[in-house]
């Protein structure tokens, strides 16, 4: 199992435990290139993450569609190992 498939596993957990709606899009060449990993429900808001594992961090063109995602109102993370308490955090309110 790869890092980032450990990141996703743990937050798959989380959104569970937490009773959210979650759908993985696929990126593909019939999709949206970029989109993040996670987009999820959760108490009427929107919230996106994109996983990532170690020091990697999000493409300009992932980085652009949360930014997109925020300036419409909803909440876009990237987690990791290190800060999984900000999704516990957001799906706490």
């Amino acid at each position: 199992m790869t890092p980032e498939v450990k990141v996703k596993k743990h937050i798959k957990k989380l959104l569970a435990e937490a009773g959210a709606y979650y759908a993985m899009p696929i990126g593909s060449g019939y999709g949206n290139a970029g989109v993040p990993d996670f987009l999820i429900c959760h108490r009427g808001r929107f919230i996106a993450v994109e996983a990532k594992a170690g020091n990697n961090k999000p493409t300009a063109l992932q980085e652009s569609h949360m930014e997109n995602i925020r300036n419409k109102g909803g909440i876009a993370l990237v987690i990791n190992e290190t800060n999984y308490h900000e999704l516990m955090e957001v799906l706490a309110c």
